[in-house]
């Protein structure tokens, strides 16, 4: 079933150690249109306001060396069983009852990542997930199903 694994954010008012992402894991959150999961130093975005990967990319990316704990690839959501890296701009996705993101473009990394992750960006091309946007507030967690909308 395809469901939301991990929920990780980086609270407001948290200092960001300087080699590494601070995001704390959560077990349900809620997520706010226009801003992203409630009381995350990231969110108010107009475009980048979740990051979202696939359980199964993190588990390869584990294997090959990388530090895939929850939040540290720099995610905010991971979702088992959908081939997130492939999700178009515009696809919609309901996760739990109510809350509905929209892709908005694939992730990149940035030079903070490969020196966190201590690994060069190019290993990591086409698997970082997508940032998304929230289009319809709800609570989510651990373990809700989510859709992709048609």
């Amino acid at each position: 079933m395809t469901q939301i694994a991990s929920i990780a954010y980086k609270p407001d008012g948290q200092e960001v150690p300087p080699n590494e992402f601070l995001r704390v894991e959560i077990d349900q959150a809620n997520l706010i249109a226009d801003y992203g999961i409630e009381g995350d130093r990231k969110g108010g975005h107009p475009t980048r306001q979740l990051n979202l990967m696939s359980y199964e990319t993190l588990t390869n990316l584990r294997v090959q060396g990388f530090y895939t704990e929850p939040g540290q690839m720099g995610e905010q959501i991971v979702i088992h069983q959908l081939d997130v890296d492939n999700l178009s701009a515009g696809t919609r996705l309901q996760l739990g009852a109510s809350a509905v993101i929209e892709v908005v473009e694939p992730r990149n990394g940035c030079e903070r990542f490969s020196r966190i992750q201590k690994r060069s960006l190019d290993l990591v091309k086409g698997q970082m997930g997508v940032m998304a946007k929230v289009i319809s507030s709800g609570p989510i967690q651990v373990g809700d199903p989510v859709r992709v909308l048609k």
